[in-house]
């Protein structure tokens, strides 16, 4: 460790001699609140904490700790009090150095009294300890930190349950009413239109398939082909995406329209409400504290359960799933499903500027160990920064409404190492990836 000048010279001078040098184990107590001191002590190697109790409550508190080159006892022995104003425990095993209030000021026709001479050891531990005190004021800030981003996530998920478990309702109405409506309609028909019942099957049953960009195409082609107007063209290319059009549309195509536009709306709510009560599960599993294992779970589902939970997120991005059929495994649902999360919801930020973004999961099964693979087409992430991203606090995120604590690639890797299994990410121009590995039994 580099020493000052004047202060090198105090170590050299006076700490130098076996006579007043020990060792002590870790765990050794050197000094004692309240108790006698005389000596002036230097650490040669290891390292000590001291500790101060209140005597009123009988709480102890580490006040601070004194390493390789640095001092204690500096109170009790300038101040002449001779009682150590803390307890000192060796944290680690370590050899102290030190001089008494016998020891004789050496050179003080040059350097002066002893107080005079080691008046560069009190500024200098003075500065020491003020700036350890500031790194442990930091350390305990960022616990503090993390603690308050656990409470509340912890809250988030207790009112995710609460709330999932309402909209669960409502969205059971809906679906139920939804189906009652449409055998309602259907039964109708059947029995005062019959001539209609194709078309509202015809939406019901298939909804409407085509793109937005394939009805235009279609649509162009129609409106020449059978002489409709631009509406009509537009909706019987929703109606009938593709091949010839049935005489049976044509005959009176507007009546036709009209009942194949009420089915696909039924076709549309029934499949929103199986999309609502998807999420609402996912949301309400996710926000569960129940984090126990179980066996015959399949990661397919709890990944198709991740992307329905990161919806919002996914709408710009083309994400394309390529599952295998897996074996189930022994796991918590709701572990799997905040790791993939994770992961993607890394990736859509990551892809927040990139045209075209996509995302492609595929999971396939080899040597007793399940692969998973999550990649995207964001910027290369650097090496220096591959190197931190499991590292918990590590973020590159600032700002903004994200919670960018660095916490969620730090939890992945725990939770898949508590697994047995692995991860790892690769990154290029072209590619970002991320490699999960699980084994099977």
């Amino acid at each position: 460790m580099h020493q000052p000048k004047a202060l090198q010279r105090i170590v050299d001078v006076y700490f130098s001699h076996s006579a007043r040098t020990i060792s002590v184990r870790a765990g050794t107590q050197v000094l004692k609140q309240d108790g006698f001191n005389d000596k002036l002590y230097w650490v040669k190697r290891g390292e000590l904490s001291g500790s101060l109790q209140n005597e009123t409550s009988g709480l102890t508190a580490k006040v601070f700790r004194v390493e390789q080159g640095m001092f204690f006892g500096v109170h009790s022995y300038f101040a002449q009090t001779l009682m150590a104003s803390t307890t000192v425990i060796a944290e680690k095993d370590s050899e102290i150095a030190w001089i008494d209030l016998n020891t004789q000021p050496i050179e003080p026709e040059i350097y002066g009294s002893l107080v005079e001479q080691f008046m560069p050891v009190m500024v200098h531990e003075l500065a020491q300890r003020q700036m350890l005190t500031g790194l442990e004021a930091i350390e305990k800030e960022q616990a503090l930190q993390k603690l308050y981003a656990a409470e509340q996530m912890t809250t988030l998920g207790q009112l995710a349950a609460g709330i999932a478990h309402e909209l669960n309702n409502a969205v059971g109405v809906l679906s139920s009413k939804t189906e009652g409506v449409q055998n309602s309609i259907c039964r109708f028909l059947e029995e005062n239109k019959p001539e209609v019942s194709p078309f509202l099957d015809s939406g019901i049953c298939d909804g409407q398939s085509a793109t937005s960009a394939e009805v235009r195409k279609r649509a162009k082609i129609l409106q020449e082909m059978y002489r409709l107007d631009r509406d009509q063209a537009r909706q019987l290319a929703r109606a009938v995406p593709k091949g010839d059009v049935p005489d049976l549309w044509l005959t009176n195509l507007d009546e036709a329209l009209q009942y194949w536009d009420i089915g696909r709306d039924l076709h549309d709510m029934r499949l929103a409400g199986k999309h609502a009560a998807s999420i609402v599960r996912s949301v309400k599993q996710l926000g569960g504290s129940d984090q126990a294992r179980q066996p015959d779970v399949d990661v397919n589902d709890t990944i198709h359960k991740s992307l329905a939970l990161l919806q919002s997120n996914l709408r710009r991005v083309n994400v394309v799933l390529r599952p295998a059929v897996l074996p189930t495994i022994n796991a918590s649902v709701t572990e799997l499903v905040q790791v993939w999360v994770n992961i993607i919801k890394n990736a859509c930020d990551a892809m927040e500027y990139t045209d075209n973004p996509h995302i492609e999961i595929i999971t396939r099964c080899s040597k007793n160990r399940l692969l998973i693979t999550i990649s995207n087409n964001g910027p290369v992430i650097e090496e220096v920064t591959r190197r931190k991203i499991f590292q918990p606090n590590f973020t590159t995120k600032k700002g903004g409404l994200s919670f960018g604590l660095g916490l969620g690639l730090s939890i992945v890797q725990r939770i898949v190492q508590s697994y047995g299994g692995t991860i790892a990410l690769k990154s290029d121009p072209e590619k970002t990836k991320f490699r999960i590995k699980l084994p099977i039994a």
